[in-house]
């Protein structure tokens, strides 16, 4: 089994930015993919962002890339981050961290292709 753990989440100005980070402990000696989802309230849970488990790719939801940058602490993906900037009121939502061993290129983008998921952190945007 494998934890993980979201934090960084908070309230923050439009325009403004955050960092989360996601920490992954339990079974972390094969490389994850991971990647970042979130869900505002009485909308479906989205793909924000994923890195290979390789490290070396990385995708991005049209809607934050060019704002938002993930990225990896090691070679296994134990802790990972989401730097967001430039953020907007439609970016307010719970994120949640999401892992996987069983990633097929292609399949990154589907909240179905992870099995393992953190309790999520809350981030607001004033505007």
């Amino acid at each position: 089994q494998v934890q993980l753990v979201e934090s960084g989440g908070g309230l923050v100005q439009s325009g403004g930015s955050l960092r989360l980070s996601c920490a992954a402990s339990g079974r972390t000696f094969s490389p994850y993919t991971m990647a970042w989802f979130r869900q505002a309230p009485e909308k479906e849970r989205e793909f924000v962002s994923a890195i290979s488990n390789d490290g070396r790719t990385v995708f991005y939801s049209g809607s934050v890339r060019g704002r938002f940058t993930i990225s990896s602490a090691d070679t296994k993906n134990t802790v990972i981050y989401l730097q967001m900037s430039r953020l907007n009121a439609d970016d307010t939502a719970v994120y949640y961290c999401a892992g996987t061993l069983g990633w097929t290129k292609g399949t990154e983008r589907e909240a179905a292709t992870y099995d393992y998921w953190g309790q999520g952190t809350q981030v607001t945007v004033s505007s």
